[in-house]
C-alpha cells in the first residue's frame, strides 16, 4: 500500500508541473500579444524661447508681453548682452528645452527686428517689425482666455513664393499652440491671421463669437471681433541655418529705416540749400536792376 501511495503522489506532482508549464508557455504568449508594436500618434512637441537684446523701449517691450500671453508654449528668457553674439541663441534654446527661437532685436532705441528661427538646424528668417500697437494702447472689444489655443489663418499669397511658402511652415511652427503644451487649456477661441499686403506679412487676432451679444437666446452667428496686437513684418533675408548660414532668401525692395531717415534729412537739407540759392540769385537780380549814375544828376550838377 505504501509504494501505491508513493507512485501516485509521484505521478500528481508530475502532473502538476506540467499543467504549471502550460500555463506559463500560454503567458508567454499573452505577453507576445501584448508587447507587440503598435503605432504611436506623433505629438507636437513645440516649444518656443523668446527674448530680446538690449536697448528694447517700452512699446516692443509690451508687444512681447502681449505675445507671451498669447502663447502658453512660450520660454521667455532674460535680455541678450551682445547683438554680435547670436551663435550663442541655439545653445541657450537648447538649454531651455525648445526648438523654436523667437528673438526682438533694438537698433538705436526706434527700430525692431524680429528673428524667428528654427534651433538648432534652422532656417532662420530676419524681419522688420513696423506699425506696433499692443492690446493696452488699442482698447479692442474683443476678448479671449489666457492660455487657449488659436487657430492659425494664413492668405493664399503665402502658396505663391517659396519664401512665402517657407514662413508659413515656420510660423505654423512657432504660434501654433501643441495640445500638450503645459500651460495650454483645452479651449480654441481666437483666430490668428496673417496676409500678404505690398510684400509685408500683416498680423491680426480676432475673437470667435458663436452669439450675439444682443441676441443671447437668438441662432447663433459666428462673428469676430478684433482683439490685439497688430504688427506688420517686413522679410529682409532668410538664412539656412539658425542665425547664420548661407542665404535662401533676399528681399531686393528692403530699405532699410536708417536710410528712409538719411534721405529724409537730406531732403530738409536740399530744401535749405535750394532757399539760399534763391535769395543768392534774388540778390543778384537786384543789383542787375540798378542803373548807371546819371552826369546830369542833382547831385552831380550841384555838387
Amino acid at each position: 500500500m505504501a509504494s501505491l501511495l508513493k507512485e501516485q503522489k509521484v505521478k500528481a506532482a508530475k502532473a502538476d508541473l506540467k499543467g504549471k508549464g502550460k500555463r506559463k508557455a500560454d503567458d508567454m504568449e499573452v505577453d507576445q500579444h501584448e508587447q507587440a508594436p503598435t503605432t504611436k500618434k506623433p505629438r507636437n512637441k513645440q516649444r518656443v524661447l523668446m527674448l530680446s537684446s538690449r536697448g528694447i523701449n517700452h512699446r516692443m517691450r509690451h508687444l512681447m508681453n502681449d505675445l507671451e500671453a498669447l502663447l502658453p508654449h512660450v520660454k521667455k528668457d532674460s535680455k541678450l548682452d551682445s547683438k554680435n553674439h547670436l551663435n550663442l541663441l541655439p545653445e541657450l534654446a537648447d538649454l531651455n528645452n525648445c526648438n523654436n527661437t523667437l528673438y526682438f532685436e533694438a537698433r538705436r532705441h526706434e527700430d525692431l527686428y524680429l528673428w524667428a528661427a528654427k534651433t538648432p538646424n534652422g532656417p532662420s528668417i530676419k524681419m522688420h517689425v513696423q506699425n506696433i500697437h499692443t492690446m493696452d494702447e488699442l482698447k479692442m472689444t474683443g476678448n479671449c482666455l489666457k492660455g487657449s489655443r488659436g487657430i492659425l489663418s494664413f492668405a493664399k499669397e503665402f502658396d505663391d513664393t517659396e519664401w512665402g511658402k517657407l514662413t508659413k511652415e515656420v510660423f505654423t511652427h512657432i504660434f501654433g499652440v501643441p495640445p500638450q503644451a503645459r500651460k495650454a487649456k483645452p479651449f480654441v477661441d481666437h483666430i490668428l491671421t496673417f496676409s500678404i499686403v505690398d510684400n509685408k506679412i500683416w498680423f491680426r487676432n480676432f475673437q470667435i463669437i458663436e452669439k450675439d451679444p444682443l441676441q443671447p437666446n437668438g441662432p447663433p452667428q459666428m462673428s469676430l471681433v478684433e482683439i490685439g496686437p497688430r504688427f506688420v513684418l517686413t522679410p529682409i533675408r532668410i538664412f539656412e541655418g539658425a542665425f547664420n548660414g548661407a542665404t535662401v532668401y533676399s528681399n531686393p525692395e528692403f530699405v532699410t529705416p536708417t536710410a528712409v531717415r538719411s534721405a529724409l534729412k537730406r531732403e530738409k537739407g536740399d530744401k535749405y540749400g535750394h532757399r539760399k540759392h534763391a535769395q543768392a540769385e534774388r540778390s543778384i537780380r537786384k543789383d542787375r536792376r540798378k542803373l548807371a549814375e546819371d552826369e546830369l544828376a542833382v547831385s552831380k550838377v550841384f555838387a
